[in-house]
């Protein structure tokens, strides 16, 4: 039977079928299956596949790509609530777009696919300038700052991630926080991180899921 759910879910997910994927998590439960289960052994995994089938086929696009994020984030947050000991969070990051930059889409994606890995991920929007990135950081005890960009001259202009690594540069943060890249120019460019000195950049919104929680982990 659980086999069953996982490819019912799968399927309604690369289908990006809203409310199939809830209903067969809905089933789920009233045949018995634990929230924990939902999260952990089908919204996750499912989340996994969904990496190895953007990496291999390009008609994947990113219309799919947000809302099978928003159909994980919506379940897991339903699933959290179910739970009579919901995990904590592996971490916390702020996550916005550089300087210049009002394309929200790719940003939405990453936060959702985070509230499926349980990492805290805190939206501050649109525009959003160095200093702003850095103080949320050290407010918010974020691990790691998330600037997404999906023009050249905001992915590289220097109010952007080269101002962040100089402001914790200047604060001796480096050590404590860390930097991830994303958007269209780094797709471009894969080496294009180390030019505005990020420690690690995503191909995608479900790719960076994976590299933010990593970040976190090595923190």
């Amino acid at each position: 039977m659980f086999s069953e759910v996982i490819a019912a879910y799968n399927e309604a997910v690369f289908d990006t079928d809203r409310g199939r994927a809830l209903q067969v998590v809905q089933d789920a439960l009233a045949q018995g299956v634990a929230p924990e289960d939902v999260l952990f052994k089908v919204v996750a995994p499912a989340l996994e596949l969904m990496i190895q089938t953007v990496s291999g086929e390009a008609e994947f696009n990113l219309a799919q790509h947000f809302m099978a994020s928003q159909i994980a984030a919506e379940v897991t947050e339903a699933m959290l609530s179910r739970m009579a000991a919901p995990p904590q969070a592996i971490g916390r990051v702020v996550i916005g777009t550089a300087p210049g930059d009002f394309h929200s889409l790719g940003k939405r994606i990453v936060v959702g696919c985070l509230k499926a890995r349980m990492v805290d991920a805190i939206d501050l929007g649109l525009d959003v300038t160095a200093e702003r990135f850095v103080d949320a950081a050290v407010e918010r005890g974020a691990a790691v700052i998330g600037i997404s960009s999906m023009m050249m001259h905001t992915a590289t202009g220097p109010g952007g991630c080269l101002k962040v690594r100089q402001l914790l540069r200047e604060r001796g943060l480096e050590d404590k926080i860390k930097v991830a890249v994303g958007g269209a120019p780094y797709r471009f460019d894969p080496e294009l991180y180390h030019a505005v000195q990020a420690d690690a950049w995503a191909s995608d919104g479900v790719m960076a899921g994976r590299v933010i929680a990593d970040l976190i982990k090595e923190a």
